[in-house]
């Protein structure tokens, strides 16, 4: 169940997407938490340069496989404003990462492109649990979807 502890760290993610529209890229953003709470890593999408591959949730497990022990890696929590892509859930089973909490969910995202007439995304959107069906993963939370949803329809009507 998602607690207080859990929606700080959520809102961190989305304050991150939002740096990320800002910069130009898309509105994804990413913590890592330790087992013990300690917040280890961040990030949000870097794609605006071409490489469409530079979603924060992949660098956030390879910033783990260099950074900590495999122990380390599956007490950690990964903290996203959006479910993870299938690249992305792939990376964080690869790599050992423990549970995954996230504020929109790929089906509210999907939703959200066809209410804009935005493309599709180039690979299917999955839920986590079709690529990982052992994680731990907790999401959507609601409280803070209309945040992530408002990020979208702004990077889309930019473009």
């Amino acid at each position: 169940m998602v607690g207080h502890g859990d929606l700080r760290y959520l809102h961190r993610c989305v304050e991150l997407a939002e740096e990320a529209l800002a910069g130009g890229d898309e509105p994804f953003g990413a913590v890592l938490v330790g087992g013990d709470g300690t917040l280890l890593a961040e990030e949000h999408n870097r794609t605006a340069g071409g490489d469409k591959t530079q979603h924060a949730e992949l660098a956030l497990a390879r910033w783990a496989a260099a950074h900590l022990t495999p122990a380390e890696r599956e007490a950690a929590t990964v903290y996203t404003s959006g479910e993870h892509c299938p690249m992305c859930a792939a990376a964080h089973g690869w790599v050992g990462l423990g549970r995954i909490v996230y504020v929109a969910s790929s089906a509210q995202l999907e939703g959200w492109l066809a209410e804009i007439d935005a493309p599709p995304p180039p690979v299917r959107a999955l839920p986590i649990r079709d690529i990982l069906p052992w994680a731990e993963v907790e999401g959507p939370v609601y409280k803070l979807t209309e945040r992530v949803h408002d990020l979208h329809r702004r990077f889309y009507a930019a473009r």
